[in-house]
């Protein structure tokens, strides 16, 4: 029996209004899993009659194996605010990893799958077109979990220490709204900047400050989401910023507009 992880937004914009158009679900994933993986996620729905409905996605610091029709591969994170067009009727079927622990299954830097995917077949061993068939065609989410767990367990890799270290790290960054720069973690844990550097290259595959500066902005996009008009100058000044015109350049950069617009946008969908 699989139960459903904890549902925050976890970068998925605006979910309250999204989950009008769409179901997500996220499954925890088996202890022997666990140590590589955040958790499965289904994205299923049907809007047969109706307009299509492009869900925006905040970027974050994890690999993503993604089982959909046509579409299938193993993504590195993103750097930049993507969407996602839902239409007609369908499913998705995901792995979420933990941040730094996909490394272990390809041992190449995975910084090298920005722009070029991976195969599913080289993961899994499966056709990808096969494998979309069969899983997305099971009659139940707790199924395709199954599924895909028979088909990684003899694939799970040796523990990595440097892949729980990172994951670790990047979990204290994300809960830490005091980290804002990367010389605060190499003082923390006495390490050389550029083999931190080189080590978020390696297994996580974006940059240190990048990892920072979106945990921050995703916090922003949250605490946006969860008041109706939240002091803005204050939020800013919370997330480490000393002015408020850095803090609307950094959020417009990684969420596409202005946290005023943002927040426009969000008591509108309400």
């Amino acid at each position: 029996m699989h139960h459903q992880a904890e549902r925050p937004s976890m970068g998925v914009l605006q979910l309250q209004e999204g989950e009008k158009q769409f179901t997500l679900s996220r499954y925890a994933p088996s202890p022997a899993a666990a140590a590589f993986i955040k958790h499965y996620w289904i994205v299923s729905w049907d809007l047969t009659g109706k307009p299509p409905y492009l869900q925006s996605v905040i970027p974050n610091p994890n690999v993503n194996l993604v089982i959909e029709r046509g579409r299938s591969g193993v993504f590195a994170p993103t750097t930049a605010k993507f969407g996602h067009l839902v239409q007609g009727k369908g499913c998705v079927f995901g792995i979420k990893f933990k941040p730094g622990c996909f490394f272990p299954f390809i041992n190449k830097p995975v910084s090298g799958l920005i722009g070029e995917p991976l195969p599913v077949d080289k993961l899994l061993g499966a056709d990808s077109r096969e494998l979309e068939e069969d899983l997305l065609s099971l009659p139940s989410e707790s199924l395709m979990v199954d599924r895909m767990e028979a088909l990684l367990a003899p694939r799970l890799p040796e523990p990595d220490p440097q892949a729980s270290f990172l994951s670790q790290l990047i979990g204290q960054i994300s809960g830490d709204r005091g980290i804002t720069k990367v010389e605060q973690i190499c003082e923390r844990y006495d390490m050389n900047i550029r083999k931190l550097q080189r080590l978020f290259d390696q297994y996580v595959g974006v940059p240190p400050k990048w990892v920072i500066k979106l945990y921050r902005l995703q916090n922003a996009a949250e605490a946006i989401d969860r008041g109706s008009q939240p002091d803005l100058l204050q939020l800013a000044f919370e997330l480490g910023y000393y002015d408020q015109s850095h803090f609307i350049k950094d959020f417009k950069a990684i969420l596409g507009i202005t946290p005023d617009e943002y927040m426009r946008k969000g008591i509108a969908s309400h």
